[in-house]
């Protein structure tokens, strides 16, 4: 039974909850699979996150055979965007940023699409080029990097593309958070039009012995076919280069690989996990159909039909740039765009003039911390 002073407390609204900074910073990463949010507020270089949302929307189903994104996928992909709206309305945020990849990148109707989302939802979303999805998840990952090597590849395994990113990590080390929002020191980058969800589409899944060797023969091809990714490969044969990989299919196999109950942040975000411990991972849940996948814990039913693609992807690129373990990133392209928001230069105020702005005002140089968008 309620007492009078609580029966008055019952009708007011409630309260606000007090945030220890006034000055918090929004990123939403929107993807071929994936949906993220991340809010945070600055603590010193880093950041502190205060609320994360993910969702698998599946964006890009179906759009490699269609060439555009389907009714279902938008539906599906509106309706958490609106939650993510909704997120972002109970804290204090100074800036926000959304960016969109692979799957709006090459839609026929992805414009149109990015368009409605701003129409519906209020969140204005710049289409990254490929580059700078890269350059965004070497940022996120910078500290994971070891100085006592001479180049980190970062793998940035999406739903739609696969960004590879070649790193010089001296620099990176010497340079700082500061330098690399300046300039990224990469020694070389490409992309690949493969990802965990054109692969799988690909490649459907079949009770055949040959049917992942295929598949991971295929995506060894794609990766060859950049030919200045080769000069790297002599440094990974003399233990000079390691890998950093981020991505829900890095971290799902160490989750795996740690038999987790659960899948827990703290313990997967820099773990090193062996090309041999990977392996037998993969091999665990190729022994699986995707019903049996789908009940482990760290996999469950949204990743249990591509998390095979993305290990095909992931084996090629340590079939070519082989090293004994990697470094796992629960972090990449979400952390990367608030490091550019909380320590890269503010966006230019417009002018308030009349006279017509250049198409370059509102635009990001490559390499550089971009707008706000």
């Amino acid at each position: 039974m309620l007492t009078s002073k609580a029966s008055q407390k019952k009708g007011r609204r409630r309260a606000k909850p007090a945030f220890q900074s006034k000055s918090m910073f929004a990123a939403v990463d929107l993807g071929t699979n994936n949906c993220r949010l991340l809010i945070a507020e600055p603590r010193g270089k880093r950041f502190r996150v205060v609320d994360s949302y993910s969702q698998i929307v599946r964006l890009g189903e179906g759009m490699s055979a269609s060439g555009v994104l389907s009714d279902d996928a938008i539906s599906r992909t509106l309706s958490a965007l609106q939650d993510i709206r909704q997120k972002i309305k109970g804290y204090p945020i100074r800036r926000i940023r959304c960016v969109a990849t692979q799957a709006c990148r090459v839609a026929s109707n992805g414009r149109e699409f990015v368009e409605r989302v701003q129409r519906e939802t209020g969140l204005t979303f710049k289409v990254i080029s490929p580059k700078e999805e890269a350059q965004l998840a070497v940022v996120g990952a910078l500290d994971l990097v070891d100085a006592e090597k001479d180049v980190a590849l970062v793998v940035d395994i999406g739903g739609g593309s696969t960004e590879l990113c070649w790193v010089d990590a001296r620099k990176a080390n010497k340079i700082g958070l500061n330098g690399a929002l300046q300039k990224v020191p990469m020694l070389n980058w490409a992309s690949f039009p493969i990802g965990v969800v054109t692969l799988s589409e690909m490649f459907p899944e079949r009770n055949d012995p040959d049917w992942y060797p295929q598949m991971l023969n295929y995506a060894r091809s794609q990766l060859e076919s950049f030919k200045h990714g080769s000069k790297y490969s002599e440094l990974f044969e003399k233990d000079q280069g390691h890998l950093i990989g981020t991505s829900g299919t890095v971290t799902s196999l160490c989750a795996v690989h740690m038999n987790l109950d659960r899948y827990i942040r703290s313990i997967v975000d820099g773990a090193h996990l062996s090309r041999v411990d990977a392996i037998a991972a993969r091999e665990r849940l190729s022994g699986l159909t995707r019903e049996e996948r789908s009940l482990i814990p760290c996999i469950g039913d949204g990743r249990s039909d591509l998390v095979l693609a993305g290990c095909a992807i992931m084996e090629a690129v340590w079939q070519l740039w082989p090293c004994s373990d990697m470094r796992v990133a629960d972090r990449g392209l979400r952390e990367g765009l608030l490091l550019s928001l909380i320590h890269g230069k503010p966006p230019k105020k417009r002018r308030r003039s009349g006279k017509k702005k250049t198409a370059n005002a509102e635009t990001a140089t490559e390499g550089q911390p971009a707008h706000d968008g």
